[in-house]
């Protein structure tokens, strides 16, 4: 029996790519999906990402545009999606076009003894100072945590929407959200499978995601948590 499923792509100033991810996304679906939603959660995007979210919402019923007025980051536009989504599983990459959302079937092979599914970049196509940093960022959350991935950040994901009522309300709002998730479901004894996945460049639009204030921001928000757990 296929699954039900609430994919949902997180779209800052992405005018350029978010029509390309999300008819792919509908073409995957309806082949592994039973019945499935996708919502377009647009994060306060100062172009034209809104106007081309909500044609696509008019066009597909079962597309749902989530607005933020304002930007509320990286973590908030996740969270808007995890806590939104309707279906017994959650599915969500970047709207950047940089995974194949295709190759939801791989992490869907890995749910049937799975809490999440969580996908790692068999080969990154960022340069050298990106992987040197998400590597250091890696070691950072296992000496702090304890927590072990292979790809903390990989933004192709799986996860059961019961999840979220076994683990306390996500707070980050950042590019700790990921960690946050990952470390909260490690802590409840939450089943974490780990699939490798393709990354590809992406064509269109600026990535934030070396942007400094995102980076300090950051590091804040693993200060908090920490003390927090703690």
């Amino acid at each position: 029996m296929k699954p039900n499923i609430s994919a949902f792509f997180p779209a800052y100033n992405e005018e350029k790519n978010i029509a390309n991810t999300v008819h792919k996304a509908k073409a995957v679906l309806e082949q592994l999906a039973g019945d499935y939603e996708i919502l377009v959660i647009n994060d306060g995007s100062s172009d034209q990402t809104l106007a081309v979210a909500r044609g696509l919402e008019a066009e597909f019923p079962k597309v749902k545009v989530i607005n933020h007025e304002i930007n509320r980051g990286y973590g908030g536009a996740l969270k808007s999606g995890f806590y939104n989504a309707r279906y017994e599983w959650v599915a969500f990459t970047d709207s950047d076009g940089q995974f194949d959302f295709s190759e939801l079937s791989k992490l869907l092979e890995k749910s049937s003894d799975s809490d999440l599914v969580v996908g790692y970049r068999l080969k990154r196509v960022e340069g050298f100072i990106r992987k040197l940093n998400a590597r250091l960022w890696g070691i950072l959350i296992w000496l702090v945590f304890g927590l072990r991935v292979k790809d903390i950040d990989c933004a192709f994901k799986l996860i059961k929407k019961d999840v979220f009522d076994h683990i306390p309300k996500l707070e980050s709002n950042g590019a700790l959200i990921s960690a946050e998730l990952l470390i909260r479901c490690r802590k409840a004894d939450l089943k974490i499978a780990q699939v490798g996945v393709h990354h590809y460049p992406r064509l269109e639009g600026n990535p934030t995601g070396a942007n400094l204030n995102v980076i300090i921001k950051a590091f804040k928000e693993l200060l908090w948590l920490w003390r927090n757990l703690k």
